[in-house]
């Protein structure tokens, strides 16, 4: 689970936090039966747009496609992060949901979901479930989602959740994402929600030729670069580089 987003981004986003917090503050001692999380999460989807556009000449994606955006916008963040923390959901920042744990900044979500290029009647694979939003955001545009989470307490509570929901074309399992899920493979698309120091080649294996990988990698210590791995049609793989970021490291016997 990503932890901040590093470069020019940063100084951008904390200018609008001020502003932000004092709005969701208002909404929240005084409610309007959720109008103000749906006020809150449009505007986050449009930092989250200004976002995508500053950075498209490092992502190669001048815009979001509309199905991630349309996610983005009906997925509600404040589900998906503990109760005290339900006001500021919708900042443009990664937060934290225990066990040393963060649910992503929304921009990655985002700019992750696009750049696997996913559409209807795929199957994609998540390595780190977390609190289970970007499981839902992408659920909202593949046909069946198989999200990995090493910490049992968080994979519990994410699948539960996810239940709860009604995103019934999500399964959720506790165990080691290094190694993926091979009895569900092959995938259309893999997404890594944690820095690992290498491709991991399991993962590959059960990427479908013509599948995208998109992946943090480096050491939880120095820079760490968003990369987008492509299987081609022979099976041999491509990698590029997208932009540095800060994931906690991917955890298990490997």
């Amino acid at each position: 689970m990503e932890r901040q987003l590093l470069g020019a981004l940063n100084n951008k986003i904390m200018k609008r936090h001020f502003a932000l917090s004092a709005f969701l503050f208002f909404c929240f001692v005084f409610p309007s039966q959720g109008v103000e999380f749906d006020a809150a999460r449009h505007r986050m989807v449009e930092e989250v747009l200004s976002d995508a556009a500053d950075t498209s000449a490092s992502s190669g994606r001048a815009a979001l496609s509309p199905s991630v955006i349309a996610a983005m916008e009906k997925v509600e963040r404040h589900r998906f992060v503990p109760a005290d923390l339900a006001a500021v959901a919708y900042l443009n920042r990664p937060l934290p949901i225990g066990y040393g744990q963060t649910i992503s900044q929304p921009f990655i979500v985002a700019l992750m979901t696009d750049l696997m290029r996913v559409k209807a009647g795929d199957r994609v694979l998540e390595i780190g479930t977390g609190s289970g939003y970007q499981a839902a955001v992408l659920a909202e545009i593949a046909s069946s989602v198989y999200s990995i989470e090493i910490i049992e307490p968080l994979g519990r509570e994410a699948g539960e959740r996810l239940k709860s929901l009604g995103y019934r074309n999500v399964q959720t399992r506790v165990g080691d994402g290094y190694y993926g899920w091979p009895e569900a493979a092959p995938f259309d698309a893999i997404i890594v929600t944690a820095a690992a120091s290498h491709v991991p080649p399991p993962l590959i294996k059960q990427l479908k030729p013509g599948g995208r990988m998109v992946i943090p990698l480096g050491t939880q210590f120095m820079t760490q670069y968003l990369m987008l791995v492509e299987k081609q049609q022979d099976g041999s793989v491509t990698n590029r580089q997208i932009l540095p970021v800060a994931f906690v490291p991917l955890t298990g016997w490997h």
